[in-house]
């Protein structure tokens, strides 16, 4: 079987996407994290499917990654890893308070929500983002597709725009390591971008 045609539209679709992202988000972005890092914040990081594999992973590359190199450490703290907790809730509460439940009473001023949604209507993760906001605190939203009622709910929205789940899980990885990649520069001085 020949791809290359499906291979170069795949590609084609995921360059031009990267190309129409909006920057100033992404720097607003990096800015309410570096300002939750530097005041000693929480990052409360989720998503459902693959998004919890993502959230999962910038936990890992900001609480390890990063974290390694600087004294100061990343706070992060997703809260689809602890399978006990995710199901107990799920099994006893339901499916859609998983994540607003672990917020309550945890959440302080200063911490900040990442919350991420392919399609940005998953109900649990948008049950914990007007939980959070009704806290005061700031959201990160991360979405897809026509961003959904995420989008609208985000301070800062990292919306890929295009109908696809896998390119928008792609950038969505590509959001991770692009702040990744700066802030080993800006914050432990090593630079990742060489050829």
């Amino acid at each position: 079987m020949d791809y290359t045609k499906e291979i170069n539209t795949y590609l084609k679709y995921e360059i031009e996407t990267i190309q129409s992202l909006d920057i100033e988000a992404i720097n607003d972005a990096l800015n309410l994290l570096l300002e939750t890092f530097e005041n000693d914040h929480t990052v409360y990081i989720f998503g459902n499917g693959g998004s919890s594999a993502t959230a999962s992973h910038y936990q890992n590359d900001f609480n390890k990654g990063i974290s390694e190199y600087t004294e100061k450490k990343f706070n992060f703290l997703c809260l689809n890893d602890n399978i006990a907790t995710v199901m107990a809730v799920a099994n006893d509460i339901g499916f859609e308070e998983v994540f607003r439940f672990q917020l309550q009473g945890h959440i302080k001023p200063g911490d900040i929500v990442m919350a991420i949604s392919g399609s940005g209507n998953s109900q649990n993760v948008l049950n914990a983002v007007e939980y959070a906001k009704k806290q005061g605190n700031k959201v990160i939203g991360i979405t897809g597709f026509q961003g959904g009622k995420l989008k609208n709910l985000s301070d800062i929205s990292l919306h890929v725009p295009i109908n696809s789940m896998q390119i928008t899980e792609d950038i969505h990885m590509v959001f991770d390591h692009l702040m990744m990649s700066i802030f080993y520069r800006s914050l432990a001085g090593i630079e990742h971008l060489k050829k």
